[in-house]
């Protein structure tokens, strides 16, 4: 199945976001096994307990809008239609992976599902979106171009100058926060002023609002409006989607700065969880459902994860593949 044939297989279709929020899920388990056993090199940043907001993006958008997201990047791209081969062999630095292995955890893409190469820059996708935006503005196409960044950016310049050129333009792009409490290894309140960060965008006369990145419906309500805004020619939108990372900031981060029951509060309102109870109080599954789905994501990442591991490493000449000059 082709990225854009998996993106399209979430259309309607509860129960696919459902799965795919497993498959997010079980993939990053088993990716953090690796690099823990040594198995991976480099680091990673994972996404556990932010599915919902990778699945609202996903199901909100069409193909070929586009999306400059942030490393934290594997939820994103299993959900934008990447396989899990495709993500993980990039993960393991395979030749099959979605960069040809030569990019690695944090640089994710694919063109054919709207998804830019990931970036390891902290805001660095902002003004990535805002030039597909005004892109798509002149050439008069009804496309959008999406950032996902986190809260801590927006405290740089590209943030305040992206929305400054977005709002003075009326782009067709839309500004996510991943507010998950943590930038890095600090506390949202120790570096930020503000508790609700999409206020920000009153300083640019911009549209905001926040949404509860826990819950897939809430998400997808929020950044549909901003969608619907942006190609009828209503300019951009601040979101902030409250959120909180389960995991620590990257894989040799135990988290151990965190609240004594912070986390546990948080994983109260898990977006699997929440998903499940909606889905089974409206008779789509039931235990013997879940348990099924849940063993067989296991056992199909175990087989990816084989597969990867087999897969062929790239060559010293691959580092010069898909390098331009003019």
């Amino acid at each position: 199945m082709t990225s854009l044939e998996r993106r399209n297989a979430l259309k309607g279709n509860e129960l696919a976001w459902y799965e795919r929020m497993l498959e997010i899920r079980e993939f990053e388990r088993r990716t953090n096994e690796l690099f823990a056993a040594g198995s991976i090199r480099g680091t990673t940043h994972l996404c556990v307990g932010q599915e919902a907001l990778d699945i609202g993006l996903a199901t909100s958008l069409n193909p070929d809008d586009v999306l400059a997201a942030t490393y934290r990047s594997h939820g994103v791209a299993l959900a934008f239609g990447l396989s899990s081969h495709a993500v993980m062999a990039e993960i393991m630095g395979k030749s099959t992976g979605c960069a040809g292995g030569v990019g690695g955890s944090m640089h994710m893409c694919d063109s054919t599902v709207g998804l830019l190469p990931t970036s390891a820059i902290i805001g660095g996708g902002m003004p990535i979106a805002v030039g597909a935006a005004l892109a798509f503005q002149v050439q008069k196409k009804k496309n959008v171009g999406v950032a996902l960044f986190g809260d801590a950016a927006t405290n740089i310049g590209a943030f305040h100058e992206s929305l400054n050129l977005a709002a003075i333009w009326k782009l067709p792009v839309i500004f996510v926060i991943d507010n998950n409490v943590y930038g890095e290894y600090s506390r949202i309140d120790k570096t930020t002023p503000l508790e609700d960060l999409h206020m920000r965008a009153e300083s640019y006369k911009m549209p905001h609002y926040a949404v509860d990145g826990m819950d897939v419906a809430a998400t997808r309500k929020g950044i549909k409006e901003a969608v619907d805004r942006a190609r009828s020619g209503g300019g951009p939108t601040l979101i902030e989607a409250k959120t909180y990372r389960f995991a620590g900031h990257s894989r040799a981060d135990k988290a151990l700065y965190r609240p004594e029951g912070e986390l546990e509060k948080w994983q109260e309102r898990d977006p699997i969880k929440l998903t499940e109870e909606g889905l089974v109080k409206r008779g789509l599954l039931d235990a013997a459902k879940i348990e099924k789905m849940r063993a067989d994501m296991t056992k199909t990442i175990e087989g990816v994860v084989a597969t990867c591991q087999a897969a062929p490493s790239p060559t010293v000449a691959s580092m010069f593949e898909n390098v331009f000059t003019s």
